[in-house]
């Protein structure tokens, strides 16, 4: 990773522009097996970052916060999109070829189904915060489907979200590659292929 050592001028939301092809979303139906690809391409070596919404919901309940999909959708779906947004800044600080577990096209379309206004701001995130232009989506998965401690919902809600989730990313411009249900290892493999990189960590030249 690039060491940058401009202290607190370094983060720049401006860092982003222009290289939107280094930002890869996998994103898709919660419990569709996301967290063990992106720990494989982790394992490979390439830059990842984690799904934000875990993140909060884990911090939350362990200070007891309401900013929780079930308890302040509304609060919890703005402190997502500040995270993601210092992932992607942090990203653009690097340099690097990294992949994200959902984004901010995520968090707008599950306020548009569960009916909740999304602020003019969140959408300008969304328009301003550009990925690569193929996001990659895990379908509805229900042998492998689970709940735990941060994801309560079953499985018929997450993949009822699915589909919206899917037209939200055409919607904004994205190629959508839908990833077979298979293992591990060959999704990884269908990534890396699909982003032009090696199984090294490293962009294809």
């Amino acid at each position: 990773m690039t060491k940058d050592h401009r202290g607190e001028d370094a983060y720049d939301p401006r860092l982003i522009e222009g290289s939107a092809g280094k930002r890869v979303i996998v994103s898709g139906c919660s419990g569709g097996g996301k967290s063990a690809l992106m720990a494989e391409l982790e394992r490979r070596g390439f830059a990842v970052h984690h799904e934000a919404g875990r993140q909060v919901v884990k911090e939350q309940l362990h200070i007891g916060g309401d900013a929780l999909p079930w308890a302040d959708a509304a609060k919890f779906i703005e402190l997502t999109v500040s995270r993601t947004m210092h992932a992607m800044i942090r990203a653009g600080v690097s340099g690097e070829l990294a992949f994200f577990d959902r984004g901010i096209i995520d968090q707008i379309s599950g306020a548009d189904v569960m009916g909740l206004p999304v602020a003019p701001h969140l959408r300008e995130a969304a328009r301003l915060f550009r990925r690569h232009g193929t996001v990659f989506l895990v379908p509805p998965w229900r042998e492998i489907y689970r709940r735990d401690a941060e994801r309560r919902h079953g499985f018929e809600e997450a993949a009822a979200a699915y589909g919206p989730l899917r037209a939200a990313y055409e919607a904004h411009g994205y190629d959508i590659v839908e990833l077979p249900k298979t293992s591990v290892a060959a999704r990884a493999d269908l990534v890396i292929a699909g982003v032009g990189a090696d199984r090294r960590g490293q962009r294809a030249v």
